[in-house]
């Protein structure tokens, strides 16, 4: 008889029941270690990136197996809101999906659908062959697929912004995600994600959340800027990325125990 499991709570069930918002950071490497090192960090949550990372199928694979057993959430990233590739995802076991640049309704409607079986939506059916219904080992998976799936979509240009309302009303969508940094390059204001007009918008998209009754999250590195969106009613946030810990280190050591010369100084960051 083999083991009977249950899949795990969903980023969406941690957002209900949390009483503070969940701080995470960026696992970007590629690296099951890197993850592993970072899932044993005490944040609440990380989130594996394929968008702009070195990251394909087998390596997700390798960072969720890394990652499980840790009391951490993970969300993964795909590099494109397609059907196909959040189908792969979804039957490699990732169960909390951070879908980028969903600039309108039907966008948000298509991420949604593709989470979905038929008649609900469109992802295939291949739960016998997937990891993540553990090759039919969990009772009623294709019945209760959609309920160990959680949905957030990215809201990073100035049309997701001006539709922010509609797309919290899509059935499906758990959460919405402001990145300042594409959203500032939309406003015409490439690198300035700090920028008034920038956190303005994330502002008024933190407040529309609120308003529908779903959490909003944003990316932060600045510490002071991170609390401020706290303070304006974040419920998660990001606050750094494995690679950016390494840059950042690795550089305090050089600067530390190298003599600085004109080859060692960067023009900039």
């Amino acid at each position: 008889m083999p083991l009977r499991l249950e899949p795990d709570n969903t980023f969406r069930d941690a957002l209900a029941a949390a009483h503070r918002p969940l701080a995470g950071m960026w696992v970007c490497s590629g690296s099951p270690l890197v993850a592993e090192l970072c899932a044993g960090s005490g944040l609440d949550w990380l989130l594996v990136d394929a968008e702009h990372s070195p990251n394909g199928l087998e390596s997700i694979l390798a960072q969720l197996q890394a990652i499980h057993g840790f009391p951490v959430h993970t969300l993964v990233r795909p590099p494109v809101n397609d059907t196909v590739l959040i189908k792969q995802y979804l039957d490699l076991g990732v169960q909390n999906l951070l879908i980028p640049m969903v600039n309108s309704v039907p966008e948000a409607e298509a991420a949604v659908a593709a989470t979905r079986y038929p008649p609900r939506g469109v992802r295939g059916v291949g739960s016998a062959l997937a990891r993540a219904a553990r090759w039919n080992r969990i009772p009623d998976y294709l019945a209760r697929a959609a309920e160990t799936i959680s949905i957030t979509v990215q809201i990073e240009s100035t049309k997701a912004v001006d539709s922010v309302t509609e797309i919290l009303a899509v059935e499906g969508v758990d959460a919405i995600f402001l990145g300042p940094s594409d959203l500032a390059a939309s406003m015409g204001l490439l690198g300035q994600q700090e920028h008034p007009e920038v956190r303005a918008a994330v502002e008024h998209c933190l407040g529309a959340a609120k308003s529908a009754g779903k959490p909003a999250g944003v990316n932060a590195f600045n510490p002071d800027t991170a609390r401020h969106y706290l303070d304006n009613g974040a419920s998660f946030i990001l606050v750094g990325a494995d690679v950016a810990l390494l840059a950042r280190g690795s550089e305090a050591l050089a600067a530390a125990f190298i003599e600085p010369t004109e080859a060692h100084e960067p023009e900039s960051y």
